[in-house]
């Protein structure tokens, strides 16, 4: 049997005299107790944090960014091999090696990176992610020559990803089908959001994906799709994904080739507004496509979670919301408006009025910026009418850009209360969009959101015209950039593109299309020191 080592209490020899035993027996007692008190656990103490931990997480999920942006070159250089464009086809193999071999260094720094991702660092790689699309979704068009300056093919590329739809080609139709098709690939992925696609693609990124999530998608949003994130993503994209497919082979139907459908079911659904031909979608001479291409824009500009309400046989919730009442009023209210107004201009021809100025609605509203008529020459009315229709925008968690008409309905009803509230000051009022109460801290984000959106406005506005461009041109411009609209007016007009722009303007449009497409706080927040700070610190 093994030995158990017994404790052997101390005790004072009964030899020793009771004056002694008096005399140490307290030092016993003390020695006794020294022996008996537990030791304290120490933890032993935590490696030093490298002040780097956060930046390696956001590489390790900028490299899975780059890699879902190298497969889908991959892609476009099919078409480039298709048809044998081999200049094209060299500048798409180098764009695809730089964009991978950089996320190879990124990935090696971050690869051993805790998987745990806080909001700070959610934001950092959905702002840089969009940065970082721009700049490597501008070397195909850089390296193979059809834009010479970096900053075009910048401009060009984010226009793309943020589904602005403004280009400085100038003769889109000389461009190579491969190109053409990176063109719209750019605009489909930028469209329902590609760090939503990479987060669905993604399974490992577990509870950080829902910071990702909600900093790209637009919208004050506050209803998921699945308890999931994953699923919730992957739901958006099988949606988004079967209405491109549906209207790409309506199109083939109505006339258009495989390709030129592809293109501009891409670019439909997006609601981006490319089109591989100078004379946009007044080319084909159709109205039976201009019909269904209207109606795919009109289907792109409402929330995508109401689809899924449908799907899943919930048809009651999803036409009472308030916010599709609204954008579908708005529509029908604006075209009947400038039809009567250009009923001259158009010949005074109503079915024509009608078919053009109902096009330009909803291209416009849902920040599509497809053409079938040149705009710019409508009466003051009407351009008025369309201008205030690129504040406004779509609907909260669909493709398009603008403000969005749920901020919209909560303004009016925070004005509406404020008034009521002036000759009733003990009644309080909440407010409420359709059946859903909005929580105070959402007016106030939006209320932020809405101040800071025209003081960026105005601001950008003041810098165009510092650089030599005229009122009405500085204004559009900057509007239909912050909107991720496209066509302004001007020289920035329907019928013209922003070739002619110097590069600084540009470069400060790209921004703008980044401060649009971002809500503005998620690319802002980058500029501000102490939020690096505090990533170095986590």
């Amino acid at each position: 049997m093994p030995l158990i080592a017994q404790r052997v209490p101390l005790r004072i020899p009964r030899a020793v005299s009771l004056s002694a035993r008096m005399q140490y027996e307290p030092i016993m007692n003390t020695l006794e107790l020294q022996r008996e008190r537990p030791k304290l656990h120490t933890p032993p103490r935590s490696p030093v944090r490298s002040k780097t931990t956060g930046l390696r997480v956001i590489a390790r999920l900028l490299s899975m960014l780059l890699a879902v942006l190298g497969v889908a070159m991959i892609m476009s250089i099919g078409w480039t091999l298709f048809y044998g464009e081999t200049q094209a086809t060299r500048a798409f193999a180098f764009s695809i090696a730089i964009t991978l071999f950089s996320c190879a260094l990124l990935y090696m720094w971050g690869r051993n990176s805790r998987s745990i991702i806080y909001r700070r660092e959610a934001l950092a790689v959905v702002g840089l992610g969009w940065v970082l699309i721009g700049i490597y979704g501008a070397l195909p068009y850089w390296l193979a020559g059809t834009l010479d300056h970096f900053a075009d093919a910048y401009f060009e590329a984010t226009s793309g990803f943020t589904t602005t739809g403004a280009t400085v080609i100038e003769d889109v139709e000389v461009v190579s089908h491969g190109l053409q098709f990176w063109r719209m690939m750019t605009h489909w992925l930028g469209g329902m959001g590609i760090i939503v696609l990479f987060t669905a693609l993604f399974a490992q990124l577990g509870v950080g994906a829902k910071q990702l999530l909600r900093s790209e998608v637009p919208g004050p949003i506050t209803d998921a799709l699945h308890p999931k994130i994953r699923e919730t993503a992957l739901a958006m994209w099988k949606i988004y994904a079967a209405f491109t497919a549906v209207l790409s082979l309506l199109l083939v139907l109505l006339g258009m080739s495989p390709f030129d459908a592809i293109c501009h079911g891409f670019a439909t659904m997006a609601t981006g507004g490319y089109s591989n031909y100078n004379s946009s979608i007044s080319h084909f001479h159709s109205a039976a496509i201009e019909m269904v291409i209207a109606i795919f824009m009109f289907m792109a500009g409402i929330n995508f979670t109401l689809y899924h309400q449908v799907i899943r046989g919930h048809w009651r919730s999803a036409s009472r919301n308030s916010e599709l009442h609204v954008y579908s009023g708005l529509i029908f209210a604006a075209c009947a408006l400038i039809t009567f107004n250009t009923y001259d201009h158009q010949g005074e021809n109503v079915w024509q009025a009608l078919r053009y100025a109902s096009f330009q609605v909803v291209s416009i509203i849902t920040t599509t910026g497809f053409g079938t008529d040149d705009f710019d020459a409508y009466p003051t009315f009407s351009k008025f009418i369309l201008l205030c229709l690129m504040f406004v925008g779509g609907c909260a968690g669909s493709t398009a850009g603008g403000m969005k008409v749920s901020r919209i309905i909560v303004l009016f009803k925070v004005v509406y209360q404020e008034i009521y509230q002036t000759f009733r000051p003990h009644m309080r009022v909440a407010t409420r969009v359709g059946r859903v109460v909005v929580a105070p801290e959402v007016s106030h984000s939006i209320l932020v959101f809405t101040i800071a959106f025209f003081l960026i406005f105005v601001g950008g506005s003041l810098f165009m015209t510092y650089l030599g461009l005229d009122l009405t041109t500085s204004i559009t411009a900057v509007i239909a950039c912050l909107g991720n609209i496209g066509p302004g007016l001007g020289q920035v007009g329907p019928t013209q593109n922003y070739a002619a722009l110097p590069s600084v303007a540009k470069v400060f449009l790209s921004f703008c299309m980044l401060l649009g497409r971002l809500e503005l706080t998620t690319l802002l927040v980058l500029l501000m020191p102490s939020f690096w700070l505090h990533i170095t610190r986590e």
